[in-house]
């Protein structure tokens, strides 16, 4: 339940997109403001708390951040979009009093995209794939018209520009690619964040060599405790192996609480706390849940 906008403020400056905060109720100057900061379209629209890419959406016009505005049930995010073309999620982890951290694992985003074959519509090609099934209804209702545009063959669609396994994208394992120099460059951005100790990062990227030498990236989200360790979800891992790889992350947020608690005196959640916190949370995703449902029309396209 942590707001999306404490945690980018607490990020380096420059290291995440140019965002700006808005109030549910209180968005009649939305569009000056963004013009006033200096934004250029097109621009992600996301709840201040957020959860599996519910209500996010890409806004090209000021007609779509209008229309953003005025279905928000909460409050609410407007970002630059992010131009560079690759996504992963690194899930990092330090011990406190440790000297450097490390990489957990790491997850290759591939956005829910569609090849043309030069005969069939886009949503032929979608029924063609049972991956996409589920997100069938949702795009149809988003976008009738493009659903019936044939693609020329080899020409590529992406429908969804958004790096969330329940928004369609396919979650690949790179864990193997974890060499020293991203976890020194990795770690050595992390420890810039006051109190940041376990977590994932969604980053976009240029180029997987910059991205080693901590070059020209840009972190979309950042998640704490809450993260989960998202490679799991690789088609090609086993539920044991999922099993195995959520226990393992759980022992390693357990021994880095009981540290901080130890060494720092950082309080632990009592029982009361949690289950507040997590009737909170339930009420807050129906809100948003119902904003993603009730306004599907609102959806852009890349």
């Amino acid at each position: 339940m942590e707001p999306k906008k404490d945690i980018y403020d607490i990020l380096p400056k420059g290291s995440y997109p140019n965002t700006l905060l808005f109030k549910k109720d209180s968005t009649h100057n939305i569009l000056s403001t963004i013009k006033e900061n200096g934004f250029v379209y097109p621009l992600i629209g996301k709840p201040n708390i957020g959860m599996q890419g519910l209500a996010v959406k890409k806004l090209e016009t000021e007609t779509d951040v209008i229309a953003y505005a005025n279905a928000a049930l909460v409050d609410f995010l407007i970002q630059e979009f992010v131009p560079y073309e690759n996504e992963v999620g690194i899930f990092y982890y330090r011990y406190p009093g440790e000297t450097k951290g490390h990489i957990s694992g790491i997850v290759e985003k591939e956005f829910l995209s569609v090849t043309g074959n030069g005969t069939a519509t886009i949503k032929e090609l979608l029924q063609k794939d049972t991956r996409f099934i589920l997100q069938l209804p949702y795009l149809q209702s988003a976008n009738p018209n493009l659903m019936q545009k044939v693609l020329v063959e080899g020409e590529i669609q992406i429908l969804v520009p958004y790096g969330n396994h329940a928004r369609g994208a396919k979650f690949i394992d790179i864990s193997h690619l974890i060499t020293d120099e991203l976890e020194t460059s990795i770690d050595k951005f992390c420890r810039q964040i006051n109190g940041f100790y376990f977590g994932r990062m969604d980053v976009r990227y240029n180029t997987w060599k910059e991205l080693e030498r901590g070059e020209k990236f840009s972190i979309i989200e950042l998640n704490g405790a809450g993260s989960e360790p998202t490679h799991i979800y690789d088609p090609g891992h086993s539920i044991f192996f999922a099993w195995k790889e959520v226990i393992r992350h759980l022992n390693i947020l357990c021994k880095i609480s009981r540290i901080n608690h130890a060494k720092n005196g950082t309080p632990y959640m009592t029982f009361s706390e949690g289950m507040t916190m997590l009737k909170e949370n339930k009420a807050y995703v129906k809100l948003i849940r119902e904003q993603h449902n009730q306004h599907s029309t609102l959806q852009t396209v890349a």
